[in-house]
This record gives C-alpha cells, sequence and structure tokens, in this order.
C-alpha cells in the first residue's frame, strides 16, 4: 500500500511539472523575464533618458509586461517605465493620462497613465521600438 502511494504521489508531481512546462513554451516570457530583458535593453543601447514626451489625441501604446510601454506619439516613440507594476494597462482601450503638468507633454515622475506614476521616459528610434515591442517573442509566436 505504500509503494503505491509513492507511484501515485510521483505520478501527481510528474504532471504538474510537466503541465507548467508546457505552458512556459507555449505562453510569452514571464513579465520577471520581459521586465528584466527591457532593462538590460536600456543598458546596452545606452538609451537616451529624457524628462518629457510630447503627446496628442492620436497617442497609441504597446504593453511590454506590467512595467513598461512603447508610447506613440505624433511623431515619436518613446519607452515608458513605471514606478511599479501597473495592471491597469491589461485592457485595449485608448491609453490616456490621468494628471498633467502640461496640456501638450507629458512628464516623467509627475504624471500618470492610468493612475500609474511614471518614474522614466527614453526616447526611442523606430528600430529600437520594433524590437523592444517583439521582446520575449518567439519566432513565429504572432502567426
Amino acid at each position: 500500500m505504500k509503494k503505491i502511494f509513492q507511484i501515485l504521489a510521483a505520478a501527481f508531481v510528474m504532471t504538474g511539472l510537466a503541465a507548467c512546462a508546457a505552458q512556459d513554451e507555449k505562453g510569452a516570457a514571464p513579465t520577471q523575464d520581459k521586465a528584466q530583458a527591457v532593462r538590460d535593453f536600456i543598458e546596452v543601447r545606452e538609451l537616451e533618458q529624457v524628462d518629457a514626451m510630447r503627446s496628442g489625441n492620436t497617442d497609441g501604446w504597446h504593453e511590454i509586461g506590467d512595467e513598461f510601454l512603447v508610447y506613440r506619439a505624433r511623431r515619436d516613440e518613446y519607452l515608458v517605465e513605471f514606478a511599479r507594476r501597473c495592471f491597469e494597462l491589461n485592457d485595449d482601450t485608448r491609453i490616456t493620462p490621468d494628471k498633467r503638468w502640461n496640456a501638450n507633454s507629458i512628464s516623467a515622475r509627475f504624471d500618470t497613465i492610468r493612475g500609474c506614476r511614471i518614474a522614466n521616459i527614453y526616447a526611442l528610434t523606430e528600430a529600437e521600438a520594433i524590437e523592444l515591442k517583439n521582446i520575449g517573442e518567439t519566432p513565429g509566436s504572432r502567426n
């Protein structure tokens, strides 16, 4: 009886581990891995930190985990880093800054987006923005 219990317990553990491994292979990279990849990208590319970015009515965004997003303004793109994890970005509605010191710009350390305080803003080239949007994606995962 003891041996049967050991076999069943081992089978249960192995099934749970296999399910976790399969889930990691299919799903996107964990949020912590994406955040670390973005931090590494900032350091390696030596991205220029800016105090504010211009904003308008047709701005858009692409979420990168819970701590970062690529903000697309009229002519430029920026990497926005939040002071904490921002769970409020998980839906697809248009992004609207909550607080503004200036109606035509969004400032780091002073303004918020959906209640999440902006810690840093980095200027991006078009190529850098594309690369950041694909962080954590595996080849063919968007097909």
